[in-house]
């Protein structure tokens, strides 16, 4: 059954945005869409439902020039935003798992060292990073704190030279495996929230930090995450990331980093479209190509129609993130808007494709179940749409308390 090509990929960009694109631009998205296709395709079907990562892939990936995304020097090719939300639409249209280690590695763990670390931390830990000599995670989620994550309660207690941590991290991307951990913590001295970076030694994490790999996940099975247990783990002083203050600092890299999902969702909207599109002019029932009924067609350019928007969204959000413009609302926006438009089109295309769908050598179904994932981080569709109510109305909607103005 026909799959991925170049010229597939390229009807799914009807208004031909593509062509605004620079060279650099386009440069960047053919190394990444011939990556994916040609490397993480083949491979990763069966990665994903051994639920494995495919570590073989590692050294390809350096070879692209896209680790460390948005950072300037230290190996990292400091990407516009729009170059990243390439990256992104280009993995995510090939794989939400592979997309996931790189938005975990190059964003959030190297994003926090490149901004909340100091110059000597930067030169210890990036270089490596970059060239995935190391991988990274990044730790902020917790059983009972991933919408409010502010009110993480993991804890830091000085003594001396040391830090004395203690807490329970979920959900964290290679947190099972990664060689460089940023881990969010709250002081207990003053009760803000600061930033300690785990080095693995001679393979070996520091006592205390205990990781178990989360299983049964039915999306996103070839990324791994760690549920970790953190027992008076003792973090030297000069592992403590030195510009990291408060929660306000965190923000700082969550803004950074924000928008990737929605990338990413477009992605996995133009795969779902591509794919449904290739089997309706295969597929043959009552003696002619499904292609030719009339609710197929319908059905093709709604999903058309959506892929279209989602990109002008994720395009428009890059203009602005590049003008400083962008706000957290504009972003809940997009995230809402691109989440829910691009695991409708998987569903559809799967509907469109019968049994048939739910094969995984078929990669809607990947998809699908991928994008159930990408609608849950980043912030949830409720929660994003709850931000754009506290926006519109000028009322917090947040807690069950009676409504009051901010």
């Amino acid at each position: 059954m026909s799959t991925y090509t170049t010229s597939g990929l390229d009807r799914a960009d009807f208004l031909l945005l593509d062509s605004q694109l620079s060279e650099e631009d386009i440069a960047i998205r053919d190394r990444v869409r011939d990556f994916g296709e040609n490397v993480v395709l083949p491979i990763i079907n069966d990665y994903w439902e051994r639920a494995e990562f495919p570590y073989e892939i590692l050294p390809q990936l350096a070879e692209l020039g896209i680790i460390g995304t948005f950072i300037k020097g230290y190996g990292c090719p400091g990407l516009t935003r729009r170059q990243a939300g390439l990256v992104a639409r280009e993995m995510g249209r090939i794989d939400g798992s592979i997309n996931t280690f790189l938005g975990v590695h190059s964003n959030l763990c190297m994003g926090s060292i490149y901004i909340l670390g100091d110059d000597e931390q930067r030169e210890r830990w990036l270089p490596d990073l970059a060239k995935l000599n190391k991988t990274g995670a990044f730790a902020l989620t917790e059983p009972t704190h991933g919408s409010d994550s502010v009110s993480l309660e993991t804890s830091a207690r000085r003594e001396g030279d040391e830090w004395v941590l203690n807490g329970h991290k979920r959900w964290i991307g290679n947190g099972h495996a990664g060689d460089v951990i940023v881990v969010y913590a709250r002081d207990e001295a003053d009760g803000q929230v600061k930033a300690f970076v785990v080095e693995k030694t001679d393979g070996n994490y520091p006592a205390g930090y205990a990781p178990e790999v989360i299983t049964g996940k039915i999306g996103k099975r070839a990324i791994l995450q760690g549920d970790i247990t953190i027992t008076d783990m003792r973090i030297p002083e000069s592992n403590r990331l030195q510009n990291c203050d408060s929660f306000k600092d965190v923000n700082k890299v969550l803004a950074a980093t924000r928008g990737g999902a929605s990338w990413e969702a477009v992605g996995h909207a133009m795969a779902g479209y591509e794919i449904a599109r290739s089997y309706a002019l295969e597929r043959e029932q009552f003696g002619s190509p499904i292609a030719a009924f009339q609710l197929v067609q319908e059905k093709l350019a709604t999903m058309l129609s959506d892929v279209t928007q989602l990109q002008l969204l994720t395009l428009r959000m890059a203009e602005l993130q590049e003008e400083d413009a962008v706000t957290g609302p504009m972003a809940s926006l997009i995230k809402m808007t691109t989440s829910r438009k691009a695991l409708a089109i998987c569903r559809e295309a799967r509907d469109m494709m019968g049994g048939n769908g739910l094969l995984l050598e078929n990669h809607v179904a990947r998809h699908l179940t991928d994008m159930e994932v990408v609608s849950t981080y980043e912030g949830t569709d409720s929660m994003q749409a709850l931000i754009v109510g506290r926006e519109i109305t000028d009322i917090s909607a947040f807690t069950n308390k009676k409504a009051r103005k901010r």
